[in-house]
């Protein structure tokens, strides 16, 4: 049976206590992300859409670190928006900063209704580095 482990970036630590979650596991030879969204350091939503899609590769990017990970260990990416037609243009954006060359990671994007006032959350699949495993 695989082991797994808890990943905690620094700062934000209230948050994960407040809604009992990991921010992300290891298990397995993966790390597995929970939903990063575009919150501010206190938790709230930024309200300007296109620094909160920035925001949310910002703060999956915190957690990715805390594992020894980048962005080109992702292998999956899922992501969450609330109005698609508005907030897409948004993350494309938002991604060109992040992404890496090819070969890209999986993507598979849903639109959904609510995000608990936010407008985008993204959720990843990375191989953990030999050094991090």
């Amino acid at each position: 049976m695989a082991t797994r482990d808890a990943v905690f970036p620094a700062g934000r630590q209230d948050l994960y206590e407040q809604f009992r979650y990991s921010p992300a596991v290891r298990s397995g030879g993966f790390l597995f992300a929970s939903g990063q969204v575009g919150s501010r350091e206190d938790g709230s939503p930024e309200p300007d859409l296109a620094r909160q899609a920035e925001l949310a590769f910002e703060n999956l990017d915190g957690v990715l670190a805390a594992a020894g990970c980048t962005f080109a260990d992702i292998v999956d990416l899922t992501v969450y928006v609330v109005d698609p037609e508005v907030m897409l243009p948004h993350f494309i954006a938002a991604r060109e900063k992040w992404w890496g060359e090819p070969p890209y990671p999986t993507l598979t994007g849903v639109g959904v209704t609510w995000l608990s006032g936010f407008s985008i959350e993204l959720k990843a699949v990375a191989r953990l580095r030999e050094e991090a495993a």
